[in-house]
């Protein structure tokens, strides 16, 4: 069977081969692993697009990461006739203890939790579908920056439980985001859409929306991110104007992705074809768009874990 088990448990952490540990991880280990604690998981494929330039690579130094017992890894069942699925990693207890010590503060501090079983969790394909539209924006401006006169960057990349604590008492977004190319920059909600709710339920989330732009007096779009074209179809006809602004999409991995010109705003004065994401910008000139300023000043324990690490892909392992 070729099904890694859920993993049961983890070795014993000993905090006296710490030091040693540290001194093996490179600046792109250590921020492999606070996107694994800030994310819950990461198939091998996602870390591959964010880090690494080719798989191998990829599967060497996780291979090493999980030796060292600073991350573990697990195979969900993808169901009879459907393949292999991803290899997924989490933190492991070694590595929450390498970035706690980093950052000068307890595991608990950090809030890092093994017991929580993210292995077999009903949220587990949504969590995945989530990092799998960031991990492509990621691996988008890779390519895109790579060109002499483009330009592109993830600048954020907020996860459910991020949002949760700075706006969850009016919206829960999956996720928070800001995302430039060339000279366009666009901040924006992402509502990932398996198609497990009714569309009546996935509608009803404008009111949230629409209390939090009240509350925050910034217009922030809100990307609804569907399954299959017809949803979207429908979903469109239950969005009515709402004085926010709105888009959606049907899920891609073809051409730039998430990045790519699939995006069709929705509004009275709202542009009337499909956009690529950062030309959302100008998409609804009727309401002016706001921007969140960094917004650091949560009850994180420490200023790391309220900030994007500059993603780095050319450190050599050791």
């Amino acid at each position: 069977m070729n099904m890694l088990p859920i993993p049961a448990g983890q070795p014993r952490l000993d905090r006296a081969t710490l030091p040693a540990l540290s001194a093996r991880l490179t600046p792109r280990d250590h921020d492999i692993l606070t996107y694994l604690h800030r994310h819950r998981v990461l198939t091998t494929h996602q870390i591959q697009r964010i880090f690494f330039g080719i798989p191998q690579s990829t599967r060497k130094r996780m291979n090493t990461l999980h030796l060292l017992n600073a991350v573990t890894r697990f195979r969900p069942w993808a169901g009879y006739g459907a393949g292999s699925a991803p290899i997924h990693w989490v933190l492991g207890k070694a590595g929450a203890a390498v970035l706690a010590e980093r950052w000068g503060i307890s595991v608990k501090e950090l809030g890092y939790n093994p017991d929580i079983p993210i292995a077999v969790s009903s949220r587990l394909n949504h969590q995945v579908g989530v990092n799998d539209f960031f991990s492509r924006l990621h691996h988008q401006a890779r390519h895109a920056s790579a060109e002499p006169e483009a330009a592109a960057e993830v600048r954020a990349w907020w996860s459910e439980q991020q949002c949760a604590k700075l706006w969850g008492d009016l919206a829960r977004p999956d996720a928070w985001g800001q995302w430039r190319e060339n000279s366009n920059e666009i901040n924006f909600f992402l509502e990932h859409d398996t198609g497990s709710e009714t569309l009546k339920r996935v509608a009803d989330k404008l009111h949230d929306y629409r209390n939090l732009a009240n509350a925050t007096g910034i217009n922030t779009p809100v990307l609804f991110w569907l399954p299959s074209a017809a949803r979207e179809a429908n979903l469109r006809k239950l969005l009515t104007e709402s004085g926010i602004p709105l888009a959606t999409a049907v899920h891609t991995s073809d051409g730039d992705g998430p990045a790519g010109p699939i995006w069709l705003p929705l509004g009275a004065d709202a542009h009337p074809s499909r956009l690529r994401l950062a030309d959302l910008a100008g998409a609804w000139p009727h309401l002016p768009l706001g921007r969140i300023h960094d917004p650091s000043g949560t009850d994180q324990p420490h200023p790391e874990l309220a900030t994007m690490p500059a993603v780095r892909v050319g450190d050599e392992p050791r």
